[in-house]
């Protein structure tokens, strides 16, 4: 099936009141993986390759991006491509000749006025070329490389006003919002801030995203749809199921070496975590 866009997907989720999932690829397993789970589950998803998982393959996209394209390409599941967690600008710029339809530009770590401006300036480059960009406000902690942040801290959390101002001043497609959960967490313990999903949608006049959606519990993400959140991000329960699965067989065949005998449950594992995700979207 050929890739579909992004901003489609979305406005499709939107319009019928529910959520869509964005898995992240770090290896071609992830993408197969993504696509499984997608076509198991009769349900549209998003594959994200983010800045990070570039930096894996040695700062490379092609060859990552081109192997996840054509797994998409090759499924039964409507998916599209997202570039996520983008801080270069030069990297931002090989999504449109990598076929990537959306990115989440990440100028957070910036002060709200040079957050405002660089954003900005994404959202010009993006549109002219009909990419379709998401931005962070707030602080959603967990990521890589990043000090410990309580998702419950004063400040952390983001606000209605400023949202709305950061929206309009930037014109970013989709706005990912601070709301309790945080990147990383290997256990479903978050637990969310319903009232300001719902203060923040009232306030905001485009989708809301989820970051760090794998801590939180199954009930905590319907109830987060319900309440407003569009796009749904999980990374680390598939790592999670993927280490899972493949220290499970190694364990029990410590002598193995051929990496496929590991590697075909951790995939499975994968796939019946996007299954399961997918299914409290719809």
């Amino acid at each position: 099936m050929p890739l579909v866009n992004t901003a489609e997907l979305i406005a499709a989720a939107q319009a019928a009141g529910q959520g869509i999932a964005a898995f992240n690829v770090i290896t071609l397993e992830h993408a197969e993986a993504i696509a499984e789970g997608a076509a198991r589950a009769g349900r549209p998803a998003i594959l994200q390759i983010s800045e990070n998982a570039v930096k894996f393959h040695g700062g490379n996209l092609s060859p990552i991006a081109a192997a996840t394209a054509a797994v998409a390409r090759a499924s039964k599941a409507r998916l599209s491509l997202h570039l996520d967690h983008v801080e270069s600008v030069d990297l931002l710029r090989q999504a449109h000749p990598a076929g990537f339809s959306s990115a989440m530009f990440d100028a957070s770590k910036l002060t709200y006025g040079d957050n405002v401006k660089a954003t900005a300036e994404a959202v010009r480059w993006g549109h002219e070329r009909g990419i379709w960009i998401e931005a962070e406000l707030g602080k959603v902690g967990g990521k890589e490389g990043e000090p410990p942040l309580d998702a419950h801290a004063p400040g952390v959390r983001t606000d209605p006003a400023e949202a709305a101002a950061y929206v309009r001043d930037t014109g970013v497609d989709a706005l990912a919002v601070a709301v309790g959960s945080s990147h990383a967490m290997t256990e479903r313990t978050a637990a969310l801030d319903h009232e300001l999903i719902a203060a923040l949608k009232t306030a905001v006049p485009v989708p809301l995203v989820l970051h760090g959606s794998s801590g939180v519990p199954d009930k905590e993400i319907r109830e987060a749809v319900a309440s407003g959140m569009v796009k749904i991000n999980v990374g680390t329960a598939l790592n999670t199921a993927f280490t899972g699965a493949a220290r499970a067989y190694l364990e029990a065949h410590p002598s193995a070496v051929d990496p496929r005998k590991y590697l075909v449950p951790a995939r499975e594992a994968m796939a019946g975590t996007v299954a399961h995700f997918l299914g409290l979207l719809g």
